[in-house]
């Protein structure tokens, strides 16, 4: 019988994505069929999963670690911000609608029901579902009608297990308190903690665990050290992102990347960052882009047109062009890609006002909005190089013109992508291209870096580790103890 537990957190951030890829990984290892699943995702970090759908790459990343193909069902309600009050609404996969907060508020009991369709689907044929939370419950404004943490835990009738993290600060009062303003049935439910991120020497914070439990009577399920490696697996949150430790000797190619309002499927980034001897830096609002940078990375957007005005608000529009007459090397990926073209014209108003936009102009290229939206896995070729790579595809749009004729990927016959006379400014739709170590070696020497990683490997290497960590630090036999059967 499928058994079902649920991770919440004492607030955002504060390690349950990871601690689920570790309990899921940890718990295959001894042989069992495990599913991640979070009823309610927020992210502009989509990935496309095997049966064509969009999910949060979170759970992409946890799918990876259970050894199981992501599926749309392990992350049935996908909220994508497009502005600070609406976002587009992805349910099992494909678009919804887009809604303001008030009206997605409308829409949740029938989203329920989706994600409990969902959720029962997913247990079907699998020994473990370990489900994440978002947020925290302690939210308790916006209980009624919760689909993310407690609403569903009462509505799928399973157990939880609340995280709180010690590097923070506080976490005694995160979890405590937490407790303290539940309702009874919610606090109920909760039937174990961890603590998460500790450094130092655990026996120090022993008086601490006893505390917690003994004020509020859940089970104390470990004490888990901070996971040094972390940074190597893809992150949630772009402001989590940064390269590792850098390489001794040379310095650094040096890669900035524009920090867009709705900056989207940045897990391009990833294996840029792990490289040893590259530097990709974030530029926060009110930044110049460098002068000393070896290449300006415009990543995608959920809000392409809104996100090119607030390029130009920054001022980095004057920085590209002052790096590309400098020599500089220049990528746009998927809406970056659209940005530097001539034009963007959105017939339909489909990201908000009709009308025929100036891009920054340095691809002779001009894109079409169109209201149907491409979400495919993608197969590739850099004819350069001759190097495989594989991708994915999720945007709207159409894009042609003369740098067109300059495509540097094909997929199949089809060219993709478009190039300046020069070559040193480029754009394609396809994300997730530098993971292929083929091409990511081809296209840094290329621009006169070096490749000295082999990043898939490198992510099974690491998620192996987290398990290992998790393990030894979390009671899973407890955890499974306290995992219930789901009820159909």
């Amino acid at each position: 019988m499928t058994r079902a537990l649920m991770i919440q957190g004492t607030g955002s951030n504060v390690g349950k994505s990871l601690l689920v890829a570790g309990i899921a990984r940890a718990f295959a290892d001894r042989g069992l069929r495990v599913a991640p699943f979070k009823p309610q995702n927020m992210s502009n970090n989509a990935a496309v999963s095997h049966d064509g759908g969009e999910i949060g790459r979170a759970q992409a990343l946890q799918a990876r670690a259970a050894r199981i193909a992501p599926h749309t069902d392990m992350n049935p309600v996908l909220l994508k911000p497009e502005t600070d009050t609406g976002a587009q609404v992805i349910v099992q996969g494909e678009r919804y609608a887009t809604l303001s907060a008030r009206d997605y508020a409308r829409e949740k009991p029938a989203l329920m029901a989706r994600i409990l369709d969902s959720f029962h689907r997913l247990a079907e044929g699998v020994d473990l579902v370990v489900i994440e939370g978002a947020g925290s419950p302690a939210e308790i404004n916006l209980r009624a009608g919760d689909l993310a943490n407690m609403g569903f835990a009462e509505a799928a009738n399973v157990p939880v297990v609340l995280a709180g993290d010690i590097d923070r600060g506080g976490v005694i009062a995160q979890l405590v308190g937490t407790q303290a303003v539940l309702a009874d049935a919610d606090a109920a439910r909760i039937k174990g903690f961890l603590v998460n991120r500790f450094r130092g020497d655990p026996t120090l914070f022993d008086e601490g665990m006893r505390e917690i439990a003994d004020r509020t009577g859940w089970a104390a399920l470990g004490l888990v050290p901070w996971f040094d490696q972390a940074w190597r697996l893809p992150a949630e949150d772009v402001l989590d992102l940064g390269s590792g430790p850098a390489g001794q000797g040379d310095r650094p190619f040096r890669i900035a990347v524009p920090k867009l309002n709705r900056i989207a499927n940045f897990d391009d980034l990833d294996p840029l960052s792990s490289e040893p001897g590259v530097q990709v830096e974030i530029i926060p609002n009110g930044r110049p882009l460098p002068g000393d940078a070896d290449m300006v990375l415009i990543p995608g957007s959920k809000a392409t047109i809104a996100d090119l005005e607030h390029f130009r608000a920054q001022g980095w529009d004057i920085d590209l062009a002052a790096h590309i007459r400098r020599g500089g090397h220049v990528l746009g990926l998927c809406g970056g890609y659209q940005m530097l073209g001539r034009w963007i014209d959105d017939p339909e108003g489909i990201e908000g006002r009709p009308g025929r936009h100036p891009g920054l102009g340095h691809l002779d290229i001009e894109t079409v909005m169109t209201p149907a939206k491409r979400v495919t896995l993608t197969d590739a070729v850099h004819p350069e190089s001759g190097a495989a790579l594989t991708g994915y595809e999720i945007h709207l749009g159409r894009t042609t013109g003369p740098d067109c004729a300059r495509a540097w990927l094909r997929i199949g016959d089809t060219p993709e992508g478009a190039s300046s006379p020069d070559g040193r400014v480029r754009g394609c739709y396809l994300h997730g291209l530098f993971a292929s170590d083929g091409f990511r070696a081809a296209d840094l020497a290329r621009m006169g870096a070096a490749s000295g990683l082999s990043y898939e490997a490198g992510i099974e290497e690491v998620l192996d580790a987290l398990a290992a960590h998790v393990a030894q630090h979390i009671d899973l036999d407890a955890l499974w103890d306290i995992a219930a059967p789901v009820a159909r």
